[in-house]
């Protein structure tokens, strides 16, 4: 799916590994531990595909090349601060930053990414691009802070959810195709295309990971399995799930505290439709997304970004 963009991407790999810089060891290993566990990379992949279907040339700007790499680093920052607020101990895999060194580290660590994703966006001298990338940051505090406040709150509602998935995923992916077609020059109405193509697609991604750490496993997770249930988050999956079950509504009202209560959750949720329901919800964003670039000039890069959709769903399998 990737493959007219795959030398971009093995650039954009080793680019990640040496930016963050040798200024502090410290930080600097931290932060290359996590870009050296590579990751699925889907968020540069989309942003690289915009940019080629929206532009009549086939060489990418290097400025396409830099906002893919921002983007890269401001999502590595996030799963930083994360994993910390998580307390998860692995990540793609591997050790997390927190474990490996501390969560002091980790902070700052994630820290330092985000100041430096901010240094290589101002030069990118593309003020409307800086505006757009830098709310991205926001979002991010803003959706961490309400999760923190809904822990474990049954009362919240779907749209409550759809909210908070959109400031912890689908802004960084939605703001990044906006900024990937303004530096193309392209007009307001493809601009916002590809803004509510990004949104939709990130929200079905955010959906689907929830799914994944209901039903996944450690291995296919690269994380434990069954994480946001056990910190208090409630995603789709389970939002569904409590309206078939009252026993699961009080394993949630009692925070799981009691021995085999997340693994009695996760087998309540697997009976009831919640996962299929939660998969419809992300069938349909996917399908949302497409309907928002259908009008766009047809090429190979929208092609691939209409397979996208797929991926997402096929995760599941």
């Amino acid at each position: 799916m990737f493959s007219q963009i795959e030398i971009d991407l093995k650039k954009l790999d080793n680019n990640l590994k040496q930016m963050t810089g040798p200024r502090h060891p410290i930080l600097n290993a931290a932060a290359e531990h996590l870009f050296k566990a590579g990751g699925k990379r889907i968020r540069p992949s989309i942003i690289l595909l915009v940019a080629k279907a929206t532009n009549n040339k086939t060489e990418l700007k290097n400025e396409h090349k830099r906002l893919a790499e921002i983007t890269e680093i401001i999502h590595t920052a996030s799963l930083l601060h994360d994993d910390v607020i998580d307390e998860c101990n692995t990540r793609r895999g591997m050790e997390t930053v927190n474990s490996e060194f501390s969560n002091k580290i980790a902070v700052l660590a994630g820290d330092f990414l985000f100041a430096q994703s901010s240094w290589y966006l101002a030069n990118l001298n593309n003020l409307e691009v800086v505006k757009i990338i830098s709310k991205v940051i926001t979002d991010f505090a803003e959706g961490e802070v309400t999760q923190g406040l809904t822990n474990f709150d049954t009362s919240i509602s779907m749209d409550n959810y759809i909210n908070k998935s959109f400031y912890k995923t689908a802004s960084l992916i939605a703001s990044s195709c906006k900024a990937s077609t303004i530096l193309n020059d392209a007009d307001l109405f493809t601009q916002n295309a590809f803004y509510n193509y990004g949104k939709h697609i990130g929200l079905a991604f955010q959906i689907i990971d929830d799914i994944l750490d209901i039903i996944g496993n450690s291995t296919t997770l690269g994380k434990p399995a069954g994480l946001d249930l056990k910190n208090g988050n409630l995603t789709s999956p389970l939002l569904f799930a409590l309206k078939e079950s009252e026993i699961l509504n009080e394993l949630v009202e009692r925070e799981f505290s009691e021995d085999g209560d997340l693994k009695y959750g996760i087998k309540i949720i697997k009976s009831t439709n919640g996962i299929k329901q939660a998969t419809d919800l992300a069938i349909e964003h996917t399908q949302t997304a497409i309907k928002y670039i259908t009008g766009c000039k047809e090429s190979e890069a929208l092609n691939d970004l209409k397979k996208i959709s797929e991926f997402i769903i096929n995760r599941l399998n």
